[in-house]
């Protein structure tokens, strides 16, 4: 499986458990670490748990391999390391504190728009 297919796969699972502002970044020719970064948010911490429980459990049924998952235990920013794609699953508040998306403003957008309900309501 690619990692376009992966993210594909797990930009959906996020939308299904209502992730809020998710955007992907293409980081590959910036660093080594991954190929991509989803970054979302999440409007509590039970809404935060589910989204991740969601993306551990698409992972499982697809077959997709976990490195590790940092923060998961109460944490208000919960890292899912998929070797070629970092998940990034923050509280609300804490993403703009974080702003990954400032720190890797070099790193193109990746278009989500085939891949998220846009017709959900915020």
């Amino acid at each position: 499986m690619t990692p376009i297919n992966k993210l594909e796969i797990i930009t959906k699972a996020a939308d299904d458990s209502l992730a809020k502002d998710i955007v992907a970044l293409e980081v590959h020719e910036l660093t080594p670490l991954a190929d991509y970064f989803l970054i979302m948010s999440a409007n509590n911490e039970r809404q935060q748990d589910a989204i991740v429980r969601e993306i551990i459990d698409t992972c499982k049924i697809e077959d997709i391999d976990i490195k590790n998952v940092e923060g998961k235990a109460g944490g208000r920013w919960t890292l899912i390391d998929l070797h070629d794609i970092i998940v990034h699953v923050f509280h609300y508040n804490e993403r703009s504190h974080y702003n990954l998306e400032n720190i890797w403003k070099e790193a193109p957008l990746v278009n989500l728009n085939d891949w998220i309900d846009a017709d959900e309501f915020s």
